[in-house]
């Protein structure tokens, strides 16, 4: 079952059915009031932000935000630390490494090379060399017809 809950024009607070007073201004607006202390503030005109009872007030100064909301974790940043190893310098791991970076990156330019020249030849084929087949690996179909 569903209550249907107002609230309070002054303090903000849930005002549970049986509860409260109403309140009508000669311009014919209408507050709500949970209970005295809250109408009689709105009659001497304080401000609900000044007292820190209202739940204007703690929503503006953030108080008990922080249940409601859960803070961002902050991502972890892995550095990679180079250490050497027993036999090996950490000068001759460094240069085995770019060696190897050098010698991938020099083998893909080429394969690109071979493609493109492959390409060009008419010869369309994928990297492996194979030619081109359809989705699941087996001939393409033929393209529909035109009615």
């Amino acid at each position: 079952m569903v209550v249907k809950t107002e609230v309070c024009n002054f303090s903000g607070f849930k005002i549970y059915p049986g509860h409260g007073s109403r309140f009508a201004r000669t311009d014919e607006k209408v507050f709500n009031f949970i209970n005295g202390k809250s109408k009689a503030c709105q009659k001497m005109k304080r401000k609900p932000v000044k007292l820190n009872w209202t739940q204007l007030y703690r929503r503006v100064n953030k108080k008990g935000a922080q249940e409601e909301t859960v803070k961002r974790r902050t991502r972890k940043v892995n550095t990679v630390v180079m250490k050497p190893v027993e036999g090996a310098s950490l000068e001759v791991i460094k240069a085995k490494r770019n060696q190897q970076q050098r010698s991938k990156t020099t083998g893909a330019k080429a394969a690109n090379l071979k493609e493109i020249k492959a390409r060009k030849a008419g010869g369309k084929t994928k990297k492996g060399g194979a030619p081109l087949a359809g989705k699941r690996g087996g001939p393409q179909a033929p393209p529909p017809k035109k009615h």
